[in-house]
C-alpha cells in the first residue's frame, strides 16, 4: 500500500507544480488579487501534503501494517481533495458557499499529521520498552 500513497503524493505534487504555474501565469488577469491569494493558498498546502503523502509511504517501508499510517496518508489525501481542490474552485468560480468545504480538508490535514504522531510515539515507546530489556 505503500506504493500507493507514493503515487499519490507524485500526481499531487505534479499537479501542484502544473495548477501553481497557471495560476501564477494564467489567472494574474483573469481573477482578483484576493481570489489569486486563496488560489495560491491551495497550491501551498497541496505541495506540502504532496510531500507529506510521499513521507507516509516511505515511512510505511518500515511499518507495512501499520493503521496509523494507513488512515494518516489517506486522510492526508482526502485533506489535498477538499482543502485544496475547494480553493481552487472558489477562486475560479468565485462562489463563497465553496469555503465551507475548506475546513473539512483543515480537518482531515490535522488529523493526518495527528497519526503520523501518534505513529511516532508508539515506536519510542517501543523502542524505549526495548532497550531497557536488553
Amino acid at each position: 500500500m505503500s506504493s500507493v500513497f507514493l503515487l499519490l503524493g507524485a500526481l499531487s505534487a505534479l499537479t501542484g507544480v502544473g495548477i501553481g504555474a497557471f495560476g501564477a501565469h494564467g489567472l494574474k488577469s483573469v481573477i482578483s488579487p484576493e481570489m489569486l491569494t486563496v488560489y495560491q493558498t491551495g497550491v501551498t498546502y497541496q505541495m506540502w501534503h504532496a510531500l507529506g503523502l510521499i513521507g507516509v509511504a516511505l515511512i510505511r517501508l518500515q511499518a507495512p501494517d501499520s493503521k496509523l499510517l494507513h488512515w494518516s496518508g489517506w486522510l492526508m489525501f482526502a485533506g489535498i481533495v477538499l482543502f485544496s481542490g475547494s480553493l481552487y474552485a472558489l477562486a475560479l468560480l468565485n462562489h463563497h458557499w465553496l469555503g465551507m468545504i475548506t475546513p473539512f480538508g483543515g480537518v482531515c490535514f490535522i488529523a493526518s499529521w495527528l497519526l503520523i504522531a501518534l505513529f511516532a510515539n508508539q515506536n519510542i515507546r517501543s523502542s524505549d520498552h526495548n532497550s531497557r530489556y536488553k
